[in-house]
């Protein structure tokens, strides 16, 4: 069987870490070749360790997704190094909880700006690029926008997550409509996890246990897995199949909708 992805060009924002890492990783062996941005240094130890072991399969770029000059350098790199564009995902993002009378603006706008503000950018800048390889591709380009779980139900303390990863959603499905009823030739869908195991959660379990929520990471663990229908959290390469899966062809009628992989969170 050949590979899904052979001789995609793709970008993956997010991408040396948690999922995007997932992601990128699973791509690659499907034949593709990844573009990665992160805010890592060039010569950091995680880019040389993804350099050695996929060559020049990838290609990393440091970049902020909430500047709209970064992602048209970006895009200046991809169109002289590749010429094309066939799948973009927009997987950057970090998280905010607390209640809602203690979240500070300078936080709140912080989070709207990497989490939607980054998927918007990314596809403005993106959109002509992807429709031009579209048009030579079944089912057209593909972009996958990582939302969350947290994007389609409401969860206590995190509110400003909640409403960023709805944006996400809902600008997915908005872009969606945009796209097939000019006839342009890119497929739109976004990804919700649930909980999965990644730096970013880690990250947040710990702040947790520091702000006296919990009285460990592991309490906090041992409970979403309890909450969870079949009783753990996500790996992340677990969500990378599913990406994969919309990224390619055998998506290709798929547009504006939305793949849960959550162990039955949502279905409770």
């Amino acid at each position: 069987m050949s590979a899904r992805l052979a001789g995609n060009v793709a970008i993956v924002s997010g991408g040396l870490r948690g999922i995007g890492r997932a992601i990128t990783e699973r791509f690659v062996g499907e034949g593709a070749h990844v573009v990665l941005t992160d805010l890592d240094s060039e010569d950091s130890d995680v880019v040389a360790e993804l350099r050695a072991a996929h060559g020049d399969k990838v290609t990393y770029a440091r970049a902020d997704v909430t500047s709209e000059d970064d992602w048209q350098t970006l895009r200046d790199m991809v169109a002289g190094r590749h010429g094309r564009l066939d799948i973009l995902v927009n997987n950057a993002g970090t998280d905010l909880t607390g209640a809602v009378e203690t979240i500070a603006m300078e936080d709140w706008r912080r989070i709207m700006a990497i989490n939607v503000d980054g998927v918007f950018l990314g596809c403005k800048t993106f959109t002509p690029m992807l429709a031009e390889t579209g048009a030579r591709r079944k089912g057209g380009a593909s972009i996958v926008n990582v939302s969350s779980i947290m994007g389609i139900v409401g969860y206590g303390e995190v509110s400003a997550y909640n409403a960023s990863k709805g944006a996400v959603r809902l600008f997915t499905k908005g872009l969606a409509i945009e796209f097939a009823t000019k006839g342009m030739p890119i497929r739109a869908n976004s990804l919700h996890p649930g909980f999965v195991r990644t730096p970013l959660l880690a990250a947040g379990f710990k702040r947790w246990v520091e702000s006296g929520a919990a009285e460990s990471e592991q309490d906090l663990i041992d409970a979403m897995d309890a909450q969870t229908p079949v009783g753990r959290m996500a790996e992340p390469d677990e969500i990378a199949g599913p990406a994969l899966f919309l990224a390619s062809e055998d998506a290709s009628y798929m547009t504006g909708a939305e793949l849960v992989i959550d162990g039955g969170w949502t279905a409770q």
